[in-house]
């Protein structure tokens, strides 16, 4: 039991890492309206669980991959206060496309992980 506390908190952190590491990369790299850093970790993530989801791993792999690092990988609660900034800023379009293609990019992507 111990174990797998351990190997969800050791794919936490490196998940969080790599999602700030990531996010922020390319919200440097590409400044816009919509957030494509996040929009990048959370779809990203979406295939990789698909996939993970789609082939029979260990369950010490699921732990560390799957719940620990894809749980601090992706991140609903900053997509959730980015399109709250967006509607508060008055960028109703802008909220509307971010929350589209977050949903069915994440959708498609976790199926498309999830087949191959």
């Amino acid at each position: 039991m111990i174990w797998n506390v351990v190997l969800v908190g050791a794919g936490g952190f490196l998940g969080a890492i790599a999602r700030y590491g990531l996010s922020g990369f390319i919200a440097k790299r590409f400044p816009r309206t919509i957030p494509y850093g996040t929009l990048t970790v959370n779809v990203l993530g979406s295939w990789l669980l698909g996939f993970m989801a789609g082939h029979s791993a260990d369950p010490r792999f699921v732990l560390l991959w799957g719940t620990g690092f894809m749980g601090a990988f992706t991140t609903f609660s900053t997509f959730k206060l980015e399109n709250v900034n967006l509607l508060r800023g008055g960028r109703w379009g802008a909220s509307i496309l971010y929350t589209g293609m977050s949903y069915s990019l994440g959708i498609l992507l976790a199926y498309a992980g999830y087949i191959s």
